[in-house]
Formats: C-alpha cells, structure tokens, sequence
C-alpha cells in the first residue's frame, strides 16, 4: 500500500527533487510520459499488480 506508493512517487520524482533549490518557484508538470520514463525498470521487471491500490 503506502509503502509502495511511497517507493513509485521517490522514483519519479527523485530528479526534481534533487534540483529543486536550483527551480524555485517553477511549477514542474508531471506527466503521463515522464512517469512512464522514470518507471520503466520498474515495468519492465516487476508484476505491475503490486502497485495497484
């Protein structure tokens, strides 16, 4: 559940928070394609069934 939740939000966003002081006050869109790209490892090796909530 929020443990997993947890895990696959940090992944997407791992990047942007890491150059977050450096955009301050830039709004930043999450996108479908861009959760795809930093999930894709993700997809490609695990049962996606164990992030459905």
């Amino acid at each position: 559940g929020a443990r997993r939740l947890h895990t696959v939000i940090e992944r997407v966003i791992e990047d942007i928070s890491f150059e977050a002081s450096e955009k301050s006050g830039e709004k930043i869109n999450v996108t479908k394609e861009l959760v795809k790209e930093r999930l894709k490892d993700v997809v490609e090796d695990q049962d996606l069934a164990r992030y459905i909530l």
